[in-house]
């Protein structure tokens, strides 16, 4: 099997990196318009790198692609892709107007499309889900934020896709979160928001967000998301008469009322895991290698079904688009 890599930044990077080391056998190639990019990752993999996707097929076969771009650029480089045969998988897209496309040019052409949703495969939500089915008449109170300059300490917020209201970092967050909120709590049914600018980040789309949601299993939640917090922050209560947990993000940070110890639990759920410490101790790489190896098994047809699709973030997207009302 060979895998072409599209992008190689930070996330590029990092798939590289997951796949090189648990699947030594297959094939990686990089792609980027970027030369130092190329130069940088043929050093650090010793991995043949091609300035554009038509170059790296025409030297040679390539079954499948992951998309490690800005998000804006995906729709042409997801459609090339299918166009050339190709497998794909694609991290966050955030706009979904050529999902439809997408969709049926996949089926046309029986390829597979895989969606990165990083945080429905830890293992921190199925614990959430066993909670809620054994006692759904909870609450729950959920923050996240981090300041948008630390999100890329190695270049200004202005010079990536952040930047552009299309692709905003508010969006992003919800676009991360949302997926597994709704599986834990339930398809959102309606909602109330205050979104303000507080901050003198040169954006020009909203840095803060408050909302309360009321999901369709009846469970009602307050969710603020922002670009502010100088502390990166994941922060959950979830709250009922026999249920109470509280999670930082991290993985050391996961607590749960225990009825016969009469008090909150720490809970282990991880014997070890892999962190990157450039990043926030909320993201840990095992999540992210969970998504490859769900992805590697599809492609040589040992599972059929995936925990997230292009058809579940159509719909979420749908619902950013009415968070963010006329921006």
């Amino acid at each position: 099997m060979k895998i072409g890599v599209i992008g190689l930044g930070s996330m590029g990077k990092r798939r590289l990196r997951l796949l090189s080391e648990f699947f030594p056998e297959i094939t990686l190639i990089g792609v980027d318009s970027k030369k130092e990019r190329q130069t940088e990752v043929a050093n650090l993999f010793t991995i043949q790198t091609f300035d554009s996707l038509q170059e790296a097929v025409n030297k040679g076969q390539i079954d499948a692609v992951c998309v490690c771009t800005s998000p804006i650029s995906h729709e042409s480089l997801i459609l090339e892709a299918l166009k050339l045969d190709l497998h794909v998988f694609t991290e966050i897209n955030l706009l979904n107007h050529y999902y439809e496309d997408a969709i049926q040019l996949a089926k046309e052409k029986n390829l597979h499309l895989y969606l990165s949703s990083t945080f429905l495969h830890r293992r921190e939500i199925k614990l959430f889900e066993k909670a809620i089915e054994e006692d759904p008449k909870v609450t729950y109170r959920y923050h996240v934020g981090q300041y948008l300059p630390d999100w890329h300490p190695w270049e200004s917020y202005k010079d990536f896709f952040v930047a552009n209201k299309k692709t905003n970092g508010c969006r992003e967050i919800f676009a991360i979160e949302l997926p597994w909120l709704t599986k834990v709590f339930g398809e959102i049914d309606s909602f109330e928001v205050q979104k303000q600018k507080l901050s003198s980040l040169e954006i020009d789309y909203p840095d803060s967000y408050a909302l309360i949601v009321t999901h369709r299993s009846g469970i009602v939640g307050a969710l603020n998301v922002n670009i502010l917090s100088r502390v990166a922050k994941r922060d959950l209560d979830i709250i009922g008469e026999t249920t109470q947990i509280s999670w930082d993000g991290s993985p050391d940070g996961l607590y749960q009322w225990d009825e016969a110890a009469k008090e909150m639990v720490k809970k282990d759920l991880y014997a070890g895991y892999m962190d990157n410490k450039s990043y926030s101790k909320t993201i840990i790489e095992d999540a992210y290698l969970e998504e490859i190896k769900e992805y590697v098994a599809l492609l040589r047809g040992e599972i059929t079904k995936t925990v997230y699709s292009f058809e579940q973030d159509k719909a979420v997207i749908e619902l950013i688009n009415q968070f963010e009302g006329d921006l």
